[in-house]
């Protein structure tokens, strides 16, 4: 039976990148030694990460004015990072859902930190909008994607002060216009490769902007001036984060991306929306076009468990919502073909004949 993966992530990676990306683990580059064991100071891997990086700025066409630096740590470390190295004063962060919240805990430790907005009193279930952000704030946070709740900020905020965004969850998926931002940082468990590398889109005039003392591995600037290799990096997480970004282009760039995202989220919502087991839990207008969130209707509550069960042996795979808000949760990110959106679609309404 074929498995359909909608884990949230770790996630679906396109089989481009996974066929690839073991080949190289056997025989690297025909060196005749594994990607896991060679030097990553090599010819042969610098140019993964050189390719890597050009194709990052080629796919969301990232100005000069911009650098792209490869490094671990996840967003988690950017929670810390972002504020070590531009909170000066005050730093504004808009609030919806866990992910945000954690950044604004970090964000904390170095600065005042104004929370502009915060859906958290409706479970997040929305993006909250009308809200002002300070002039004198040193940037502006948001988290363009919300994994667990199935929330998604389509259009960007326009504001009087630099931008920082954690695109951990939809970069790639869209076209962004990186002129706005100051920082734009993504963990590569979504859109892009294994857990273990983060991508970070820095402005060059942002680097040492705090003014304060910043430890080496935390500062931008030394992950900027070492090309990524100030310390050892994630080898097969770039490796395999190129393959995807190959895989991109070959499939007609992140608009061709976007294409298809909507048509694949078309698909679901219109299902959750027709079907009368099942509702979203996220507002219309906010919902999601990687993480699609849904429980049953009231009046069939008892049959989640049932659903699940029945879910699973038709091969939908991580599908059960996240621990804090259950439910279940689809994530289509840009490796997931529409086939297997239909056939989920054809599972819930199998479900639906039997009840």
């Amino acid at each position: 039976m074929k498995k359909h993966n909608f884990y949230a992530g770790p996630s679906i990676l396109s089989q481009y990148t996974i066929k690839n990306t073991a080949d190289a683990i056997l025989d690297f580059a025909n060196t005749g030694l594994s990607l896991m064991e060679v030097s990553h100071r090599g010819k042969e891997f610098v140019a993964v990460c050189d390719g890597a990086r050009d194709l990052v700025k080629e796919l969301l066409d990232v100005p000069a004015t911009h650098d792209v630096i490869f490094l671990g740590g996840g967003a988690s470390m950017q929670f810390c990072m972002v504020p070590y190295n531009l909170l000066k004063k005050k730093a504004s962060y808009l609030d919806t859902g866990t992910w945000a919240s954690k950044a604004i805990k970090e964000a904390k430790l170095f600065g005042e930190v104004e929370v502009v907005a915060s859906s958290k009193e409706k479970n997040y279930t929305f993006i909250p909008k009308n809200y002002t952000v300070s002039d004198d704030s040193d940037y502006f946070h948001i988290t363009t994607n919300n994994t667990i709740y199935g929330t998604q900020i389509r259009q960007i905020p326009e504001v009087n002060v630099p931008l920082v965004a954690d695109m951990s969850s939809d970069i790639f998926s869209r076209p962004v216009d990186v002129s706005k931002y100051d920082v734009i940082y993504a963990g590569a468990q979504k859109n892009l490769a294994p857990s273990g590398v983060t991508i970070v889109i820095v402005r060059k005039d942002a680097l040492n902007r705090a003014g304060r003392p910043i430890p080496t591995m935390l500062n931008y600037m030394t992950h900027v001036e070492k090309e990524s290799m100030f310390n050892t990096p994630p080898v097969v997480p770039i490796f395999a984060a190129l393959q995807t970004l190959k895989w991109y282009k070959e499939n007609g760039g992140i608009t061709a991306m976007q294409k298809k995202n909507e048509e694949k989220a078309a698909v679901l919502y219109d299902e959750i929306d027709r079907n009368k087991l099942f509702r979203g839990t996220s507002e219309t207008e906010d919902r999601s076009l990687m993480n699609v969130c849904f429980v049953m209707n009231d009046e069939y509550k008892e049959l989640e468990p049932e659903f699940a069960t029945f879910a699973a042996a038709a091969g939908m795979i991580g599908i059960k919502g996240h621990r804090s808000v259950g439910g279940f949760r689809a994530s289509i990110y840009n490796a997931m073909p529409v086939d297997s959106v239909k056939a989920l679609v054809q599972t819930m309404q199998d479900f639906e004949k039997q009840h």
